[in-house]
């Protein structure tokens, strides 16, 4: 498909960079409570050895930027969890059940069909042996792939945002960042791309739609 001026009559072709979790996918968090209470855990297990627990963190850290791989974090962080809790796949199991965010989808193949250039831009939670980005099936969404644990950097890293333009070929101010964490969104202004907070899907893609032109279809 060309990616080109020509291709949006009577538009300027625009940016469109997306995060994954929380954007391209539901909340996690109903789906990690429930998780939690089948591993026979606290509801809030995950999120608060992954948040609180300064191993728990610097573990997610080093997963994010490829410092080490998913399978050494499943063990690190099963550890953690419990000694009953087995480390096989642990982040497959605990993402298994996370819902694609449908209209933020349908969202993104309806700019890039109205010839706007898509990139991800995603903090990284792993790639193997479960792969989020396949496992929803949107990788092939995008024109571009900024992934933190392939590129040694996170977001909120100024840097990575810079790659992020980089790789999507536009200047920043034609450009738009979409993101869950609002932590994450003043590097991006900063460069004098537009940013916007989902913290509803149903509002983010309204404001998208207004911003690029298109409108989101569900498939049938």
């Amino acid at each position: 498909m060309p990616h080109c001026a020509d291709a949006i009559a009577g538009r300027e072709q625009r940016g469109l960079i997306l995060d994954f979790a929380g954007v391209l996918t539901a909340s996690p968090l109903t789906v990690h409570r429930e998780w939690c209470v089948s591993e026979g855990l606290a509801p809030e297990a995950w999120r608060s050895t992954l948040n609180d627990h300064p191993e728990g963190r610097r573990l997610y850290a080093a997963l994010e930027i490829g410092e080490i791989g998913q399978a050494e974090w499943n063990e690190g962080t099963a550890a953690l969890l419990g000694a009953h809790v087995d480390p096989v796949n642990l982040m497959g199991r605990a993402w298994a059940g996370v819902p694609v965010a449908r209209r933020m989808v349908a969202l993104a193949r309806a700019a890039r069909t109205a010839g706007h250039r898509l990139a991800l831009l995603s903090n990284s939670f792993g790639l193997n042996p479960f792969n989020p980005y396949e496992h929803v099936g949107i990788w092939d969404l995008f024109d571009v792939h900024v992934v933190s644990e392939l590129v040694g950097m996170a977001k909120p890293d100024p840097a990575i945002y810079e790659l992020a333009l980089e790789r999507i070929g536009l200047p920043a101010e034609r450009c738009v960042f979409v993101d869950d964490h609002a932590v994450n969104l003043p590097p991006a202004a900063d460069l004098g791309i537009d940013t916007v907070h989902v913290t509803d899907e149903d509002t983010a893609v309204t404001e998208l739609e207004a911003l690029l032109g298109v409108t989101a279809v569900l498939a049938a």
